[in-house]
């Protein structure tokens, strides 16, 4: 009878254990895996609903969000990538960085900042959708390596708020892989988030079945060859400290592929990492001279296949690597290069059906493209007419601080967007 009754026990436990892995998502060779099932997945880039709950106004604040959400539902579009939070305050690089800061001083924390990251969670919970979350950045718009850089004495405060040129915003971000205190405050915050109890849901992070995966940052380049060996070290070495926090959930880098890396080599090599779930790339042919801005429909052939290809190529090295690939930012202008957000997206809606098109041909044969998000989404803002760039108390949308507001982004009146979205994001 004892035997039997242990017996019981350990199926019970064996039971209580498989259904509890049930509720992350996982990885089962090149594919992921959510209840029992092969998950693919048509997402977007929201990274500002985390900062939505904080606005004080309620109709631009939680209602936003709450509407928001509720749409991108409608739409099928149930996975969002998300900024987890913000260091430092004021001008950065020239521009207004994102509010509202949660390490707003070297190794200072504000946690009613990351209230609004709560709120997003539970929001997200009644929906049953998944949220990737970036834990950093290596661009200024939200603070990210340059104020690391500039907390340790790196770059001073005159150059760090100064508009940088390109090399030297590369010679500058790069030295951010060997500052080993800029490392350690970066790990302080990402322990903190990780290790939070969400102030609405009384739930560990690391227990949210509803994040899908860490991210050790947006876009982390080494910025400059003589810094690959310390990038590689720096992916690897977070890689191990996040897992060691949180094991319940997948971890990925945030890279743009070979673009970001420079090196296919350096980008095969960090994504064989055994604490790196899957592979990220992102695609963005007007920053990458595929077409000029003044030429979108003579060069648009030239980008789409480009695009393809470049697509393509990263799908074999997840299949060498038996791992998922996510294309999790692409991105096209809207007609004309236009920010008014009645313009058409007659060149923008080809782009996305080319490569929505790609990804369900992956989807239809088991293979490794497994998700796919597109940047970004604008929700229900409206760029103010006749100002370009983003200032401090507007409301925030997909194209961030630096970017021409209405450049990127997918408002919920792009109608035709829309359509061709849904037309692939069906269950």
């Amino acid at each position: 009878m004892k035997l039997m009754t242990r017996g019981l026990c350990f199926l019970s436990l064996c039971a209580l254990i498989q259904i509890n892995a049930q509720k992350f998502v996982s990885v089962k060779d090149n594919q992921f895996q959510y209840e029992k099932k092969t998950y693919y997945f048509v997402g977007t880039n929201f990274w500002y609903a985390s900062y939505l709950g904080l606005e004080p106004n309620q109709k631009k604040g939680i209602e936003r969000l709450r509407k928001e959400l509720d749409f991108l539902k409608s739409q099928n579009v149930t996975n969002i990538r998300v900024l987890a939070a913000t260091e430092g305050t004021g001008k950065i690089n020239g521009v207004s960085r994102v509010d509202q800061s949660y390490q707003y001083d070297k190794g200072k924390f504000n946690e009613e900042n990351l209230k609004g990251l709560d709120i997003l969670m539970n929001e997200v919970s009644k929906r049953n959708m998944k949220v990737v979350l970036f834990l950093s950045n290596n661009w200024e718009w939200s603070g990210g390596w340059l104020q690391y850089l500039n907390w340790n004495g790196k770059i001073d405060d005159a150059t760090v708020q100064r508009a940088l040129n390109w090399d030297e915003l590369r010679d500058y971000t790069s030295q951010f892989y060997s500052c080993e205190a800029c490392i350690n405050q970066y790990k302080e915050q990402v322990k903190r988030i990780i290790n939070r109890r969400n102030t609405v849901t009384k739930k560990l992070y690391k227990k949210d079945k509803n994040i899908m995966a860490w991210e050790i940052a947006n876009e982390p380049r080494p910025m400059r060859p003589a810094a690959n060996e310390a990038y590689k070290k720096f992916i690897s070495e977070s890689a191990a400290f996040i897992k060691s926090l949180d094991k319940n959930h997948l971890l990925t880098t945030g890279s743009e592929g070979e673009m970001g890396t420079e090196n296919m080599h350096l980008y095969r090599s960090n994504h064989q990492d055994k604490n790196i779930d899957y592979l990220t790339i992102h695609l963005w042919p007007k920053n990458w001279g595929w077409f000029e801005k003044d030429k979108m429909e003579a060069g648009f052939e030239n980008a789409k296949n480009k695009s393809l290809e470049y697509i393509n190529k990263h799908i074999k090295v997840a299949d060498e690597l038996n791992k998922p690939l996510v294309l999790e930012e692409f991105g096209f202008p809207r007609d004309r290069h236009s920010y008014d957000i009645n313009s058409t997206t007659h060149l923008r809606d080809q782009y996305f059906e080319a490569i929505f098109q790609l990804w369900q041909a992956n989807k239809n044969i088991n293979g490794s493209f497994a998700g796919c998000s597109f940047w970004a989404f604008n929700g229900y803002a409206k760029p103010i007419p006749g100002q370009i760039y983003w200032k401090k108390g507007d409301e925030y949308m997909g194209d961030p601080p630096m970017e021409e507001q209405g450049l990127n982004g997918v408002f919920v009146s792009d109608k035709s967007t829309w359509q061709i979205i849904q037309k692939y994001s069906k269950p």
